[in-house]
């Protein structure tokens, strides 16, 4: 891959993460909640510090994909750390779509009986389907690269002995 494209992709990389923390900062002003809180009493609500906490792996994962681009970049792409990278981010959103269903599973149990909490509950299913497929895609190219690597280790010792 160029140099231009990995820097690009690693642009918008940073530029999502900073669209999302962002939007996580200014989203809770202006939820129905909000309304009758002060601005501290907002950012101290429960499911708001749900929110956050559960964002870490989000974060985790954008830094990952950040750094395998690195190595992408540096043509270091059959190494171990790209691999353990690519774990990482399979670990994060499996995380992260448990901690979504958990949320959705709170809601659907806990919501005030005059709320509707479909609209939620389908940006619950919408984004745990999401990071599955995340997952499994992240999952399928852990394996490729794995495979990968073992070959040109065994390419590696073959070409050893012919040299001896």
């Amino acid at each position: 891959m160029k140099p231009r494209s990995t820097v690009f992709l690693q642009a918008v990389i940073v530029l999502i993460g900073i669209v999302t923390l962002a939007t996580m900062i200014r989203f809770p002003l202006t939820e129905g909640r909000a309304e009758n809180l002060n601005l501290f009493s907002i950012y101290l609500d429960p499911f708001i510090l749900y929110g956050y906490a559960a964002s870490i792996a989000f974060f985790i994962a954008l830094y990952k994909a950040f750094k395998l681009l690195g190595y992408i970049g540096q043509n270091k792409v059959f190494s171990l750390n790209s691999v353990k990278t690519l774990r990482s981010i399979k670990h994060c959103a499996i995380v992260l779509s448990i901690l979504i269903v958990a949320a959705g599973i709170y809601i659907r149990i806990f919501h005030a009986k005059d709320d509707d909490p479909v609209g939620f509950l389908a940006i619950c299913i919408v984004t745990t389907f999401v990071s599955i497929i995340v997952a499994t895609a992240v999952a399928v190219f852990e394996k490729i690269l794995q495979n990968g690597m073992d070959i040109k280790s065994e390419n590696e010792q073959l070409y050893a002995q012919l040299k001896k």
